[in-house]
């Protein structure tokens, strides 16, 4: 599903989306490097657009993805329902200042 490598074997960034994506979806926000915060909110909206559908297809995708059922109810009923008349765009990067140990662009994504 991703397209950035990120400096780790496809396996450990399968999962380190996965579970960015559901603390994001969690929380609200979160703080990342930069280019995993850019493939974190194409992901992060794809599961809002599956949670716009609201069908049992959309759901059981859902859970296949996110790591916790709890965040995949929140996204059904609290999280699309906001952005129901909203075409896309369900997240905003901003970008922070770099990491001090080394250097690293930081991004903090957030749901719009």
């Amino acid at each position: 599903m991703a397209y950035r490598r990120l400096g780790v074997k496809s396996a450990h960034r399968g999962m380190m989306l996965r579970n960015a994506a559901t603390a994001l979806l969690k929380n609200g926000k979160i703080e990342t490097t930069e280019p995993r915060a850019k493939e974190l909110a194409s992901i992060v909206d794809k599961m809002i657009t599956l949670g716009k559908k609201n069908d049992l297809a959309a759901r059981r995708a859902a859970l296949a993805y996110l790591t916790e059922e709890d965040v995949v109810t929140k996204l059904f009923k609290e999280i699309a329902p906001k952005y129901e008349n909203r075409q896309g765009g369900y997240s905003r990067i901003i970008r922070l200042e770099q990491r001090r140990g080394d250097g690293a662009q930081m991004a903090l994504v957030e749901l719009v």
